[in-house]
């Protein structure tokens, strides 16, 4: 008898995996330590303090950005979320239409092309309407984000949507209920906790794009991962550090919420 094919019994596979993690989060570990510093040294210890919490806190550059970072990641999460909605509907509900391979393909562009040509391509084509209109508001900032965040509010939507029994929404149809009636009545109640988890998943994604907000962003308009990346190019303390761990903070904590949602859910 032929036994199957397993990595995990593979020898050394284990202290693989173990080396693999401690690359990855160590350097994360190290981070958050040294964000309770006492010093303004990035790797020598001179004791414990929430110093650099309290400097960035009372910081108004950080304020500003952090505040545009969490409406632009709100408002872009929930421009995204509907637009992954109404796709996940059309690509789930009825038969199957010509183009629909097609239009997968171009929602889901910004998980296969490299971030930096998107971002490229959005500088050219925002510089141009910039000039046309002389406007250079936030609008630019939210399209981008929004058309970004699309393919990852639209996975866990169509999930949903594709593990969904249809009899209940069949019976709705055949009680003589509107497709607005069985969508708000029996589809949505049922399509929260997914539509839940894309909207987060956006947000966080929104949140921490440093790549796509610096070429497209005008003068004036830092967010938060950009501010704290020309902080780097000046002068570095455990300020960035303390930064960064309250959006790792976030980060994981979104997290954690769309994995309990998609437990539960289960």
């Amino acid at each position: 008898m032929v036994k199957k094919f397993d990595i995990r019994h593979m020898p050394g596979m284990n202290i693989v995996a173990m080396l693999c993690f401690l690359v990855l989060y160590m350097p994360i570990v190290l981070l958050v330590i040294y964000s309770f510093n006492a010093g303004e040294a990035l790797s020598i210890w001179e004791g414990f303090s929430f110093r650099w919490y309290a400097s960035a806190w009372q910081n108004g550059g950080v304020q500003e950005a952090a505040t545009r970072s969490l409406a632009l990641a709100a408002i872009a999460a929930t421009i995204a979320t509907i637009s992954g909605v109404l796709f996940a509907l059309a690509t789930t509900r009825g038969r199957q239409w010509k183009g629909q391979g097609l239009a997968l393909a171009v929602v889901n562009q910004p998980l296969m092309v490299p971030e930096i040509v998107t971002a490229v391509g959005l500088l050219s084509f925002f510089s141009l309407l910039k000039v046309a209109t002389g406007y250079t508001g936030m609008i630019y900032l939210v399209i981008a984000h929004s058309a970004f965040c699309i393919p990852f509010a639209y996975m866990p939507v169509r999930a949903r949507l594709k593990g969904m029994d249809l009899s209940l929404e069949q019976a709705g149809a055949d009680l003589y209920a509107r497709p607005v009636e069985v969508f708000r009545y029996i589809t949505l109640p049922q399509l929260w906790p997914g539509l839940l988890s894309g909207w987060m998943l956006a947000f966080v994604i929104s949140l921490d794009n440093v790549v796509i907000t610096e070429f497209v962003k005008s003068a004036g308009q830092e967010t938060l991962p950009t501010y704290m990346l020309g902080q780097l190019r000046r002068r570095v303390t455990p300020e960035i550090n303390a930064i960064s761990t309250a959006l790792l903070l976030v980060s994981v904590l979104f997290v954690v919420a769309t994995y309990l949602l998609g437990r539960n859910r289960k």
